[in-house]
């Protein structure tokens, strides 16, 4: 099963007439531009994003104000702007559950977005194909989250997957793509009541041969750039893989950028409340 092209978020209504727990039938369309103007945050956002890592989202959160805060021991930088925050909790389940928890506490929003990168299962999906999937699944255990909207099956799997993992996932799962984070973040959401979607964007075509990033990630979730680059640069069997991903990885950024561009738009100025 293909899906179509470049899907978009089928967005939640976060208005006073919200019904809890279900998406409304507003669909969003495409953004071509790159602006964003700056505003006042809104101390209760509608829409919390939470990704990886910064770089996936960068294009669209680098002009917002930034603040600090703690959470059960540990301390998240969270950037503001309007009704939405966003926070990058790093790579892994385990992150990536620690920063859902952590601005559900904080700042209650209405919908929780789980961002960033995935690979292709589906080989016909090139680096920069957008999806918004309708279920979720954790490979750990087979659990199954439904959006109430988008298309595809994304998977969530504990570690990064190379070209014959994903071959082996698309069949377990009958998926068109794959992440480590969705499933935690849904999860999440679905234990506080909160409204649940996924934006993802092909990073790594089903074929594409990865260099060794997943040794270079801590557990913490943070990825250590130096260590991995210097690693890279006494192997130059792995230089032509390294500069695929980066090709691969800014048209990928851009993409879901523009889409999560298209998320803001289309619920600025909304009301917030807490389902």
């Amino acid at each position: 099963m293909n899906i179509k092209p470049n899907i978009g978020i089928s967005n939640i209504r976060i208005g006073p007439d919200a019904s809890s727990g279900q998406p409304s039938d507003r669909s969003a369309g495409t953004l071509g531009h790159h602006s964003y103007t700056d505003a006042t945050f809104s101390a209760t956002p509608g829409v919390a994003i939470v990704a990886a890592l910064e770089r996936e989202v960068w294009p669209f959160i680098k002009s917002w104000p930034t603040t600090s805060k703690e959470y059960d021991g540990r301390s998240f930088k969270f950037f503001e702007k309007e009704h939405m925050v966003v926070v990058c909790g790093g790579i892994g389940s385990e992150a990536a559950r620690r920063a859902t928890e952590a601005v559900i506490n904080l700042y209650h929003p209405a919908l929780i977005i789980s961002a960033g990168f995935a690979g292709a299962l589906d080989p016909t999906l090139p680096a920069g194909h957008t999806l918004s999937p309708r279920h979720v699944v954790d490979a750990g255990d087979g659990s199954r989250t439904d959006s109430g909207s988008g298309e595809g099956v994304l998977v969530s799997f504990a570690t990064i997957a190379d070209v014959e993992q994903k071959a082996k996932l698309a069949k377990a799962f009958g998926a068109h793509a794959v992440d480590m984070e969705a499933a935690a973040v849904a999860r999440g959401a679905q234990a506080h009541g909160i409204n649940f979607l996924a934006c993802k964007v092909i990073s790594d075509p089903s074929d594409s041969r990865l260099p060794p990033i997943a040794r270079f990630v801590g557990e913490d979730g943070r990825f250590h750039a130096l260590r991995f680059m210097a690693y890279i640069a006494l192997r130059p069997r792995l230089w032509a893989s390294l500069r695929k991903l980066i090709r691969d990885s800014t048209v990928a950024a851009a993409k879901l950028c523009e889409a999560l561009a298209n998320t803001s738009k289309s619920t600025s100025g909304a009301p917030t409340h807490t389902l």
